[in-house]
């Protein structure tokens, strides 16, 4: 299961389930040249880290293997936040989101009805028709003992 959770990662880093938050500054300081007042609101992005050619290289291109061994670095991968306010339903998402891929691959051929449909951004990445698809049971085949 641990090569599905790398491939479940590299969707999640492409679209990401949380697209950022907001967070108060809680002391004066510059950043790119610009002094940020204590106080002031301000607002991280997800995409803008995961897609960031610093923290990932060919950021475009799906890549499982880059969360082989130790994984990308501290912070650069989000998708339930970080530090103290990371999503406490992370480990539970990761059980789900695993059972999930089991089942679905499984028991299930699949096919995408629209294959080349478009991804829009509204205020997440999605498909643009809700990405349909057929699915067909597989034959299994079961050993019974007398």
């Amino acid at each position: 299961m641990k090569y599905s959770w790398n491939v479940a990662c590299e969707v999640m880093r492409l679209a990401p389930p949380l697209q950022g938050a907001f967070r108060e500054a809680m002391n004066q300081f510059i950043y790119a040249g610009f002094t940020i007042p204590n106080g002031w609101k301000l607002y991280w992005s997800a995409n803008s880290t995961h897609r960031n050619p610093e923290c990932f290289s060919e950021p475009e291109k799906f890549d499982p293997s880059r969360f082989e061994g130790n994984g990308p670095a501290p912070y650069t991968f989000v998708p339930f936040g970080g530090g103290p306010r990371m999503c406490p339903g992370k480990e539970y998402a990761r059980l789900e989101i695993l059972v999930f891929m089991h089942n679905i691959m499984k028991r299930y051929k699949w096919e995408k009805i629209l294959p080349d449909e478009k991804i829009i951004v509204d205020p997440i990445p999605m498909p643009a028709k809700g990405l349909p698809v057929r699915l067909l049971p597989q034959m299994t085949t079961t050993s019974t003992s007398a």
